[in-house]
């Protein structure tokens, strides 16, 4: 059954905890034996006793102690077992918890930004908290009862029938039909839980998004619409957990049963073997503790069972995400490119995202160090994939991209990266102080480089504006921020990696015209030695570009500076001359 290939997955991610699991293993072997052992002295217990009722003489003091006191050496020797296994027990599955949750959250880090756009983070953030407290519940009921509970069910119960093989062809007989029981309830609720853990993360999503998003949901009186939402949703999770909590109950109710019929026919058929010689009493007493022993064994089990089933949902999504492979990754033997230069050439490069419908169309250019281009074009152009490749969002299906003359498939993604800032349209800042948030792009620059790069992005003075200066927290995504103040906190965060490459995405458009005036001069002399590559739809910031690069459906069709793209009178003229009309239309307007 799937169910025990995720069960044995789990149990693999031990790690380094593995030799402590083999410890805690052999200790449930032992305790399994202790459990077992305690039922057949006491029957030796009772046998020597009955033996001895007709004549106390036959029965020495000294016979009787040492059955005693091994059935007390026993019970005292599963008491310590016990506590010690649930003490390391408890350790191993803590401390694995937090290991694979730093795992699981490291891997997630490193998927492509396509894994993400189609995937809601709310989503992943459940995921990772469910899966990695399930596995550590997993681990601390295995070691803590289950082991000792399999090991009963499965090697000391087939140990009874050298007891006594009548009674223990019995108890196997009763366990398989119980064991039956239980694998139908499994078959029908599998499916049904799988169902309700969809609903379960349909439900954390729908809450993500809503609190993520409460001022659309204010300003557009959806209050009420999100919470009935909610109570949908809500409402098909139930309908569909009580059929799941219908099947189980029917369990519960036959596991409860099955206690009373075990010890009931063990006694019976222990009296008729009685009645007949093939049986003493001490072996029917010995046979009832194994029935009241392993159905509680069983019992134990079937609701681990039916616990594992319900989490099963989840285990299943957390390893789907953790067996989900980088597109993009570091090529066998990739190198640390140490720093770049930043001479950039794109030869003959093709993309596509689906196979199907071309992004990038063989785009072959020569940027030099030092030099500054425009990448123009209408949306969905090729602009961003085109210098989304560049710094290995995703890789290229046909062509390279050379950096100083080396293909950035053989430098590590590590170093890559470290050679190129981008600012994106989207400033992404963390709900951190704003210090921290530029510590993104140098996390040991000192204090005289923070403020140097607060200044070039013009963020200074509204820095220093904050209640707590560059300490201020800027709340989730930098909401306590307005847009331009989150983009320039973005910029300096740029500015102060300090990079050969730098890649601005529309980085301007959440700035007011003055504040954009002030930055592009700032830009123009923070870029000087750097190899710049700017996405741009207002065109009149890119003027002074060394050259500006025209994308229509993936290709370059013009090239040039921006004054001999208007004299050519071709794409980009057209573009300039809609923008720079409609510019002067609107100033018109507002005169």
């Amino acid at each position: 059954m799937a169910i025990l290939r995720i069960y044995f997955r789990v149990l693999y991610l031990l790690g380094s905890e593995k030799p402590l699991a083999v410890v805690l293993i052999l200790a449930n072997l032992a305790l399994a034996v202790a459990q077992f052992a305690e039922p057949v002295l006491f029957g030796r217990i009772i046998d020597t006793l009955t033996k001895s009722q007709g004549d106390p003489s036959a029965v020495s003091w000294s016979q009787m102690s040492t059955l005693v006191w091994l059935w007390i050496g026993f019970g005292l020797f599963t008491i310590a077992a016990a506590v010690l296994v649930a003490l390391h027990a408890d350790r191993l599955s803590h401390r694995r918890r937090l290991v694979v949750m730093a795992e699981f959250f490291e891997h997630v880090l490193h998927l492509p930004l396509g894994f993400h756009s189609g995937v809601h983070s709310g989503r992943l953030l459940k995921t990772m908290l469910d899966g990695s407290s399930g596995m550590s519940s997993v681990w601390l009921s295995f070691f803590r009862e289950h082991c000792a509970s399999f090991v009963a069910l499965f090697v000391l119960l087939p140990a009874t029938l050298f007891l006594n093989w009548r009674l223990g062809a019995l108890l196997i007989a009763l366990v398989v039909i119980f064991g039956g029981i239980t694998t139908f309830v499994f078959r029908r609720t599998e499916a049904l839980q799988g169902k309700v853990e969809t609903f379960n993360t349909d439900l954390a999503e729908r809450a993500s998004d809503a609190l993520g998003n409460i001022a659309i949901i204010q300003s557009f009186t959806r209050v009420e619409a999100e919470a009935v939402s909610m109570r949908r949703i809500s409402d098909a999770l139930l309908k569909a957990q009580m059929p799941v909590l219908s099947w189980w109950a029917i369990a519960a109710v036959a596991t409860r049963a099955s206690a009373t019929l075990t010890i009931l026919a063990v006694f019976l058929l222990g009296t008729w073997l009685f009645m007949r010689g093939l049986a003493t009493i001490g072996e029917i007493v010995t046979f009832m503790n194994f029935a009241g022993l392993l159905v509680g064994k069983l019992e134990s089990t079937v609701t681990f069972a039916n616990w594992l089933f319900m989490l099963a949902p989840k285990l299943r999504e957390y390893f789907e995400v953790l067996d989900s492979q980088p597109g993009v990754r570091d090529e066998p033997g990739a190198s640390d490119a140490g720093r770049l230069t930043g001479r950039v050439a794109f030869d003959h490069v093709t993309f596509s995202y689906d196979n199907r419908r071309t992004a990038v169309k063989d785009v072959s250019f020569v940027v030099e160090p030092g030099e500054t281009v425009a990448l123009v074009g209408a949306t969905g152009s090729g602009k961003s994939t085109t210098l989304g490749l560049l710094h290995r969002v995703f890789d290229p299906n046909g062509g390279r991209i050379l950096i100083d003359g080396m293909d950035i498939r053989q430098m590590s993604l590590v170093s890559l990266r470290r050679n190129i800032g981008v600012v994106f349209q989207e400033p992404m800042l963390f709900a951190r102080s704003i210090e921290e948030n530029l510590r993104v792009g140098k996390p040991d620059a000192t204090e005289e480089e923070i403020q140097i790069a607060l200044e070039r992005a013009q963020a200074k003075d509204f820095v220093a504006r904050q209640p707590d200066g560059i300490k201020t927290i800027v709340g989730e995504r930098g909401r306590t921020l307005s847009g331009g103040e989150r983009q320039r906190v973005s910029i300096a965060r740029a500015l102060l990696k300090d990079p050969p490459i730098l890649i601005f995405d529309e980085a301007t458009s959440a700035l007011d015209a003055t504040t954009e005036r002030l930055l592009q001069a700032a830009l123009e002399a923070a870029t000087q030695g750097r190899t710049t590559f700017v996405i741009a739809h207002r065109l009149a910031t890119i003027r002074n570009a060394h050259r500006i690069f025209v994308f229509e459906q993936g290709e370059v069709v013009e090239t040039g500076t921006f004054e001999e793209l208007v004299a050519l009178n071709g794409r980009f003229a057209a573009l300039a001359r809609a923008q720079f009309m409609a510019d002067a239309v609107a100033k018109e307007g507002i005169v």
